[in-house]
């Protein structure tokens, strides 16, 4: 199968997609086609910090649902696209 190349919403570039939707519905299909490997492995490190901010057990519905209003903003939302030249923080050891 050929890969599937996305135009990330996020870093502004055509880059490799997903495998498939990371999440059901409407929202899952749009990642799927808008948002690389890559990006998502960004959202990844944004979630932790979210579950851990907002105690969430990702396993209830409210969790759910401010997860899916979370990756809706850090994907589509104002100002979501990383700046020019972003950088991420190196983890620290």
């Amino acid at each position: 199968m050929a890969e599937h190349i996305v135009k990330c919403v996020k870093l502004q570039k055509e880059l490799p997609g997903l495998d498939e939707p990371p999440w059901s519905g409407e929202l899952g299909q749009r990642i799927y086609d808008n948002v690389s490997e890559q990006a998502w492995e960004l959202w990844l490190e944004h979630l932790k910090m979210v579950l851990n901010e907002y105690r969430l057990n990702p396993a209830t519905k409210e969790a759910q649902e401010i997860i899916a209003s979370q990756m809706e903003q850090f994907f589509f939302g104002e100002g979501a696209a990383l700046p020019p030249g972003y950088v991420p923080a190196q983890q620290k050891k």
